[in-house]
């Protein structure tokens, strides 16, 4: 019997695995999958067959699967033991022989077949090539124009694929216009329902005001600062903490930069949003008290079972420490990862009185029942 050629099939698999890096085999096999359908859809056939390509010629053979029995009742999916003695010697009643086949102008219907399995093998590749360069970059700042701003959405060209920045992470004092050129970080890279890549992109999450420090900063980038922690009213203000292990390095004054020239990039970056920055202490309450900055703070009592502080203030420092909406205090919890309760210092004494009262009415009514 002869079997179906296609040596340049072959080259063409040799020259994809070597400029795309899709295995030869790979192709082979799915190649082979899809003959066995495409066979059977167009020969109406009913007989088990099984395809396989020479991985070096290309040579197609098709093979009936038959089974092996005393008295064949099915010529298409059985043959009798005498006849497969014929192809093996050694063939038994329950075995399978396979007999090759050549159906007629199956070669055309071959070529077809692997010229779509390959182009769609091809996307999928190049599909996950993408995927797998984005899923890398997760946490790194991306850019390009605005394609679309519709409906909430903003899609941004990141020229292979676009950026997807849903409603929750753009900052909302923004406007979004078609065709502005802007920044983002890529928080996540999802497959789509095709299988196509799509990358979320944020300009409200924390870690786009990181990333934004990481590159305007040298020292941060290098390691000699490390940020420690980020909480962002996005739009509105920023904390993050910074720590140097160098006692030569002051990690608020590099960041901050000469005159303020370097937050100032940031700052602009993200259209007026003030930056608060923090030095990290592992002392829970002196990093609390520079948590609530610009207050000024008189004493901090941490709870480090509950991770709860209790923060005493100034009279005249305590809208201040809370902040307008309570965005002060609310970040600074965000912030050092506590939960912070602010009281002034005349509310902390009455509720010193309070409870020095209650405490001597008790006594009282113990003394009175003795």
């Amino acid at each position: 019997m002869k079997a179906i050629d296609n040596k340049e099939l072959i080259l063409a698999l040799e020259d994809l695995e070597n400029e795309k890096g899709i295995k030869k085999d790979y192709l082979l096999e799915s190649i082979e999958t899809a003959l066995v359908t495409a066979y059977k859809r167009n020969f109406d056939a009913q007989e088990n067959v099984k395809i396989e390509m020479d991985k070096k010629t290309g040579a197609t053979h098709v093979y009936a699967i038959k089974e092996i029995v005393d008295n064949p009742e099915d010529s298409i999916n059985q043959i009798s033991l005498k006849e497969a003695k014929k192809m093996n010697k050694a063939s038994k009643i329950g075995d399978s022989v396979e007999v090759e086949i050549v159906p007629k102008n199956f070669g055309r219907i071959a070529a077809q077949t692997a010229k779509q399995v390959i182009v769609q093998k091809i996307r999928e590749a190049e599909r996950e090539i993408v995927f797998t360069e984005y899923n890398d970059k997760k946490g790194e700042i991306v850019s390009g124009p605005i394609q679309k701003a519709e409906r909430g959405i903003v899609i941004m060209d990141l020229g292979r694929l676009e950026g997807i920045m849903p409603l929750k992470e753009q900052i909302p004092t923004e406007q979004y216009n078609v065709n502005d050129k802007i920044k983002a970080v890529v928080v996540d890279v999802e497959k789509g329902e095709k299988g196509s890549p799509q990358v979320i992109v944020s300009r409200s999450h924390p870690d786009f005001v990181r990333k934004l420090l990481e590159f305007e900063i040298p020292e941060i980038y290098e390691g000699l600062i490390e940020i420690k922690s980020v909480s962002r009213d996005p739009g509105k203000r920023s904390k993050v903490a910074v720590f140097s292990p160098d006692p030569n390095i002051d990690p608020v004054g590099s960041c901050v930069g000469q005159k303020g020239i370097r937050i100032q990039n940031v700052i602009n970056e993200l259209h007026g949003e003030k930056i608060d920055v923090i030095e990290w202490n592992e002392d829970i309450s002196i990093f609390i008290a520079s948590s609530l900055l610009p207050a000024k703070i008189m004493a901090v009592d941490a709870n480090y079972d509950e991770k709860f502080a209790q923060v005493i203030v100034p009279d005249d420092q305590l809208s201040l420490a809370i902040g307008k909406a309570g965005q002060n205090a609310r970040l600074a919890a965000k912030l050092t990862n506590w939960k912070i309760d602010i009281k002034s210092e005349s509310q902390f004494r009455e509720i010193l009185m309070n409870n020095q009262e209650n405490e001597d009415t008790e006594e009282t009514k113990e003394e009175a029942e003795d």
